[in-house]
């Protein structure tokens, strides 16, 4: 499905990255492994090697301009080239409209909408040589309002407009961009977010209730679509956000 493509792909090192680093270089991609962690990084290389599949760990943090720089320039250096660019990377944080702090703001906007639009950006010189594409990973709060999480809310929201805006721009040069937007997904982004285990297990169990189809997801399921989007099965699509959260987008708040 994917064979001879090349993709770069961050947040590899756990949940939708790694799923979908993993997904990727079994359907016969090359994969540029993104993350701060080298030890998770090399994790994740060694389950796409596992089966034979080709992936390269690159270090970076993702607030850091140079950092971006450097991982997409080295990355296609290493690589040969791109074809798919997977925005996975992101972070969450509870807060309100009153006591959102504005370093909390930028911090959330630096990592989930800032990182995107500077890789992006970065990587159209590559992708435009070999009729590429990007798939971003947003969230079901870019469609919907929740309270509590003002600043996750509008930084995928942001998200979602960058990559129509963006598909808009780069249809000329034969580049594709999308989005896909989960609900509640099994990994360590509510944990890292402040989330202890107990707290965490009590939100899963009532984020069934709170998805119509009776479960969360799982990062195999997001992977499923990304690569999907990706893949030239896709071909004709383009600016498009595609909710994938077992129907929560439907829903009024509860």
């Amino acid at each position: 499905m994917l064979k001879g493509k090349i993709a770069l792909i961050t947040g590899a090192t756990s949940g939708i990255g790694r799923a979908t680093a993993i997904a990727m270089g079994r359907c016969g991609a090359r994969v540029a492994l993104v993350g701060r962690d080298i030890k998770a990084l090399r994790d994740t290389a060694g389950a796409i090697g596992g089966y034979g599949g080709e992936a390269v760990p690159f270090v970076a943090d993702l607030t850091v301009e140079r950092d971006l720089e450097r991982v997409v320039a080295d990355a296609v250096a290493a690589m040969g080239g791109l074809d798919i660019l997977v925005n996975a990377a992101g972070t969450i944080a509870n807060g309100t409209i009153e006591n959102t702090t504005e370093a909390g703001w930028r911090s959330m906007m630096q990592i989930n909408l800032d990182a995107v639009f500077k890789l992006m950006q970065l990587a159209v010189p590559h992708l435009q040589k070999r009729k590429g594409n990007i798939v971003n990973v947003s969230s079901v709060t870019g469609i919907r309002a929740f309270p509590g999480l003002i600043a996750y809310c509008v930084s995928k929201a942001a998200v979602d407009q960058l990559t129509r805006c963006a598909a808009l721009e780069l249809a000329p040069k034969g580049i594709r961009v999308n989005a896909v937007n989960p609900g509640v997904v099994v990994s360590n982004l509510h944990r890292r977010g402040g989330m202890d285990e107990e707290k965490y297990r009590a939100f899963l169990e009532h984020s069934k209730s709170t998805h119509p189809l009776g479960r969360v997801g799982s990062p195999e399921d997001i992977a499923n679509l990304i690569v999907f989007l990706a893949s030239d099965k896709a071909g004709w699509i383009t600016g498009a956000s595609h909710p994938i959260d077992g129907g929560r987008h439907q829903t009024c708040a509860r």
